[in-house]
């Protein structure tokens, strides 16, 4: 078999999957075990560098649900120990998906990560984390919760993943959605260095000359849970290509009615970082995925998370995007330079932690205020990427899930799109159940690869 062998893929080919937990009773149906399984590999996807039937999936910070406790709202770890992790998985001459391998994400004492929320000095957003009894995790678990004495439980290095990238030597670049973090990985799990924020963080190592490349500190305003969802690196292997899930609280949480995400880019060769602006086609709309096709063109998933058994509008698209055009949004002497030139009477700014300002507004509260803005911005010279359709998911195949998070950017050109199951949980009202495909209530009980075929 060659490396440019493709074999076909039934649509819906389940991964592999084990049994992690049956211990909590399913809320669906009381009495009986809730079945959470060691898949997860739905957070992304990326093409094996050399063998066109491989690809790489990564779990986020594995099972969890939504918990309001005695110390507020955060997150109920149902199995504690777990540690996030890239799978690699082949497509068999049948169809069939077999897993390859397992890497655990480790620290740079090659010891295994949680997934556990940072401190808030690297990025927490005071996230409760919750034990299966729905007590405070605490930093000894022998001793009640006291926020002096005992407080509650973080990790420096916990990581919730959801963007990869991976390298043609093997390695892994893996996005975030606590810091959020950009961390490198070897090809054991690694770490070997990161990008973040947080400037007091001394593991951020990735140096642009003489000092440590940072994320512009307007990324720390990320919303709880929709930190950088996306990451890819370009064919060239010199860029890391990095998107937001949703626009952030930018400076607080009126920018959540901004359509508007940032896109990212870092030359890992020359430390130039550039940042400009998605423009998402509603409000609860989300990025969730990137694959690069090129240095300057890329396939992006935009949806609603939202099952389209429940709701008959439910949107599962793949925009072609082109930064060829776009407006450098951290070029300000450019963006300066252009107001000036515009008739406009607007001051622009530059803010530390904000990012550039407009008239004293960030771009989220720019367009929140008003959508038409955009038309500001437009007349300002600062362009948002260009946006083709080229699949509607839901048209093209039969696509019954809520989370659209992998693209593997195939070697005949199709696009191969994993789900995310959240180790086949999920919320309710009535507590924590299966995760459900239509009316009948039959589980989805796995990730699921299907493919489709640009149109652009």
């Amino acid at each position: 078999m060659s490396n440019t062998d493709l074999h076909p893929i039934t649509q819906g080919t389940p991964l592999p999957y084990d049994i992690l937990d049956t211990t909590h009773d399913n809320a669906a149906y009381p009495g009986t075990p809730l079945e959470i399984r060691g898949g997860g590999f739905g957070s992304d996807a990326a093409a094996h560098p050399t063998n066109a039937n491989q690809f790489y999936a990564l779990t986020d910070r594995g099972p969890n649900s939504d918990f309001k406790g005695s110390l507020g709202e955060g997150k109920q770890f149902l199995v504690p120990s777990y540690s996030p992790k890239i799978g690699l998985f082949q497509v068999e001459p049948e169809g069939q998906i077999i897993k390859v391998k397992e890497i655990v994400l480790k620290d740079k004492a090659g010891q295994p990560i949680s997934g556990l929320p940072n401190p808030k000095a690297f990025g927490g957003t005071n996230e409760i984390p919750y034990d299966v009894h729905g007590e405070p995790m605490t930093k000894d678990p022998s001793r009640p919760y006291d926020p002096k004495s005992n407080p509650v439980k973080t990790d420096l290095n916990g990581l919730d993943p959801e963007g990869l990238a991976a390298l043609n030597d093997g390695s892994f670049w893996i996005s975030d959605e606590y810091g959020p973090h950009l961390v490198h990985y070897d090809a054991q799990g690694v770490e070997i260095e990161r990008i973040n924020p947080f400037g007091a963080d001394n593991r951020n190592t990735v140096m642009a000359g003489d000092t440590p490349l940072l994320l512009p500190a307007e990324l720390a305003k990320r919303r709880t849970n929709r930190g950088m969802e996306s990451l890819t690196i370009t064919p060239d292997q010199s860029t890391l290509v990095g998107l937001m899930e949703s626009s952030m609280d930018n400076p607080d949480k009126q920018g959540r009615q901004s359509a508007l995400t940032r896109l990212l880019t870092i030359n890992l060769v020359t430390g130039q970082l550039a940042q400009y602006l998605y423009r998402l086609d509603a409000v609860n709309h989300v990025n969730s995925a990137l694959a690069a096709i090129n240095e300057q063109q890329f396939y992006v998933a935009e949806h609603d998370r939202q099952f389209p058994w429940q709701q008959p509008t439910a949107k599962k698209l793949i925009y072609k995007i082109d930064l060829a055009c776009a407006t450098n949004i951290n070029d300000f002497e450019h963006l300066t330079d252009m107001a000036a030139k515009s008739d406009l009477a607007v001051t622009l700014t530059q803010d530390e932690q904000l990012g550039l300002l407009i008239d004293g507004l960030t771009f989220e509260q720019l367009i929140a205020e008003d959508e038409a803005n955009w038309q500001l911005l437009d007349k300002l010279g600062i362009y948002p990427v260009k946006k083709t359709l080229a699949v509607d998911v839901l048209k093209a195949i039969d696509y019954p899930h809520d989370k659209l998070e992998g693209i593997w950017l195939r070697q005949d050109g199709s696009l191969g799109l994993l789900n995310d199951d959240d180790f086949a949980i999920n919320d309710s009202d009535k507590g924590i159940e299966h995760k459900y495909l239509d009316a009948e209530k039959r589980v989805i009980d796995a990730n699921r690869l299907y493919v489709v075929t640009p149109s652009v």
